[in-house]
């Protein structure tokens, strides 16, 4: 045990945020603190570094081990650049090689004793030095900053230039350096993108020591740990397994509660009518055994009712209108700010009833595809065009979108004048907006709270083609489930961007990559192209690495070769060497490549679960057969106990062939 924490309890005016927090982190293991927002994750965090003190209980830390803590919120030494503020973490190393230089030089001209205590020195140094990882110190630096997404040109920008997004990573990154005996990160992905997310799990999924870990990041927390510290309603409950295994877990206590609570209740209301029934018969015997039920009744340990979370916002989304199958067409688009060119000639087209993810990395101009979808900022060639019918519902990350200067009631009744009071009132209270809340302003609200409203305006809109820029930010993992949900029982079409790749999973059903090479001189505005992978995300993590894939990545990173070049651009260009792919036809071939591909998974998963079944009906009848065997009138009966040994043995055979069959599926799908 590395870390205990023992019945922690914290209240801030009388409202109780922690109640009996008990858990333990033992040594090189991986745990995460999970809640919606405002369930004291933080706190419980702070309690740990000691920032805050616990009304009662107590934080264990083993002796001698250190720990090193990422918060949301970081101060810095403005003056010094990025690299420099990595440099300091390695400073007793940099002092160390100094004063081994300094002993080489003194070796020199020493003699004797003299030369043989230097030499006992230097030879102590030189171990400590290696132990200390100092003749990689530098490339250990660059590794981890190139890691977190800064490139060489970045090391000497003044930290106190940055955002804060940018400040962050540089914190984090002097904290991995440091190596602790403990990490204890607040939500560590919150800017970073994929590819600096993907290498921060296998850093932490590799790091020889413990981690604690409060993130929202439910793909992140999947591959990374194997404790959870669940934090709802107050108190703790600890799962072993990562955040899928809990999520069924927890469901199915929360399920096997109810179920529990709702057969006691109608226990209960059975025991009552028995006794109002008897009293109601008017005669001493009965009055007797009403009394006896009575007490009986008095005497049941009654449960209580499963308590809801009380942040879960309700979200349906539905269109009013069905669109046309062409719902976006994007030939040839370019834009550029200044001189520095975003993007150039990329297509996309989008059928009724796709769910599109838009990824890529930061700055490549995924939101600001959306705007111009959306008109809100201007094309500088190319054409959009929307099909019949279609009707946009956007979502802006930013939530430029609402009006700072109006209250949250008067955002809806502006936008939707006919809708009266009540209406509102419902609908507000439905995204955890209730009394004098409403009336709050825009600009005072926080971006979770403004995501709220947002999809408040989204869920009116009763649009059938939904633009989303990141609407997962600020929302904890309960809305996110809830958005999810929504979003899966969407029969409209959907173009999102969003680094969450857990929310990705669950909701696209074809995932576009915007990739490039940079500008290569001053004459040179790089070159764009947009990769298709029907799928989900597990399923773009798997095609990716075909040969067909990696040579586009090579590519974007100045390794291309004609033939790649061509078979992934969007552009007309051609050297005669490989003809180019026409952006519009292979756009169209991925989408019925992956529709036919979704039809043939839905159809096994069909044949899949009438499999399951049958095995599931197949067992509990030779379980019937197996207990009629061991009664003890049969155990007598030679030709009754031989007929019921023919029936198992028919039904054992039937289960062999159904195990067959749905092993068969299982490979057919995995091969797929």
């Amino acid at each position: 045990m590395i870390l205990a924490c023992q019945e922690l309890c914290k209240s801030y005016n009388d409202k109780c945020i922690l109640n009996n927090i008990s858990f333990h982190i033992e040594e090189n293991e991986k745990a995460a603190i999970i809640g919606i927002n405002g369930a004291g994750k933080s706190t419980l965090l702070k309690i740990i570094m000691g920032q805050e003190t616990a009304d009662d209980g107590q934080v264990i830390i083993a002796k001698d081990k250190t720990i090193g803590y990422l918060s949301q919120h970081q101060d810095f030494e403005f003056s010094r650049s990025i690299y420099e503020e990595m440099l300091d973490v390695k400073k007793d190393v940099i002092a160390l090689e100094a004063r081994i230089r300094q002993t080489e030089q003194e070796m020199k001209h020493a003699k004797g004793a003299a030369l043989d205590t230097l030499m006992d020195s230097y030879t102590r140094m030189n171990h400590e030095f290696e132990q200390a990882n100092g003749y990689a110190y530098q490339s250990e630096i660059i590794g981890v900053l190139k890691g977190l997404g800064f490139k060489e040109e970045d090391f000497d920008k003044t930290v106190g230039h940055l955002s804060g997004g940018q400040k962050t990573r540089v914190a984090l990154g002097r904290l991995l350096l440091t190596k602790p005996d403990i990490i204890i990160l607040d939500e560590p992905t919150n800017h970073l993108d994929m590819d600096s997310i993907t290498w921060l799990e296998s850093y932490l999924a590799n790091y020889r020591g413990s981690v604690l870990i409060v993130s929202h990041d439910r793909y992140f927390l999947d591959r990374i740990v194997t404790k959870i510290i669940s934090i709802e309603l107050t108190h703790g409950t600890v799962f072993h397994g990562n955040y899928s295994f809990y999520a069924a877990k927890n469901e199915e206590i929360r399920a096997n509660r109810y179920k529990a609570y709702l057969n006691q209740q109608k226990e209960i209301a059975h025991q009552e009518a028995v006794i109002e029934k008897l009293k109601s018969f008017n005669r001493e015997k009965s009055i007797k055994r009403a009394e006896s039920r009575e007490k009986m009744l008095d005497k049941i340990e009654r449960l209580e009712k499963p308590k809801e979370l009380h942040d879960a916002m309700r979200l349906s989304l539905e269109p009013e209108v069905e669109s046309g199958n062409d719902v976006l067409s994007v030939v040839g688009l370019s834009k550029s700010f200044g001189t520095k060119t975003l993007f150039t000639d990329i297509g996309l087209e989008v059928k009724r009833g796709e769910h599109v993810a838009l990824i890529g990395a930061n700055g490549t101009g995924k939101t600001t595809i959306l705007k111009i979808i959306n008109r809100l900022i201007p094309r500088d060639s190319g054409t959009v065009n929307l099909g019949s019918r279609v009707q946009i519902g956007y979502y802006d990350q930013e939530h430029q979108v609402l009006s700072p200067e109006k209250t949250i009631f008067d955002e809806i009744s502006d936008a939707y004048p006919k809708l009266t009071n009540t209406r509102i009132r419902n609908l507000l209270a439905s995204f955890l907006f209730t009394g004098e809340d409403v009336f709050k302003q825009i600009k005072d609200l926080s971006g979770g709270e403004r995501g709220r409203v947002s999809l408040a305006k989204l869920m009116l809109s009763s649009a059938n083609f939904l633009i989303l820029d990141e609407p997962t930010n600020h929302l904890d993992i309960t809305s996110k489930e809830i958005l999810e949900n929504a979003l899966q029982n969407y029969s409209g079409t959907v173009l999102y961007v969003s680094h969450d790749r857990y929310f990705i999973n669950r909701t696209a059903t074809r995932i576009v990559e915007l990739v490039g090479v940079p500008e290569q001189s001053p004459d040179s505005h790089g070159d764009w192209q947009l990769l298709n992978f029907p799928g989900n995300f597990d399923n773009y993590l798997e095609k990716r690495q075909l040969p067909v894939y990696q040579a586009a990545y090579q590519w974007r990173a100045g390794e291309q070769t004609g033939s790649h070049q061509h078979y992934f651009s969007n552009s007309d260009k051609n050297d005669g060497s490989t003809p180019a792919v026409p952006a519009k036809s292979a756009a169209k071939q991925d989408w019925e490549t992956g529709k036919k591909q979704q039809a043939r998974e839905r159809k096994r998963q069909n044949d899949i679960k009438k499999a399951e079944d049958m095995i599931a009906s197949l067992e509990a009848k030779i379980a019937e057969l197996e207990a009629e065997m061991q009664k003890p009138e049969n155990a007598t009966n030679a030709s009754g106990l031989t007929q019921l040994a023919i029936e198992q043995e028919e039904l054992n055979s039937r289960l062999t062939e159904q195990y067959e069959i749905w092993e068969q599926l299982c490979e057919e799908a995995e091969v797929e």
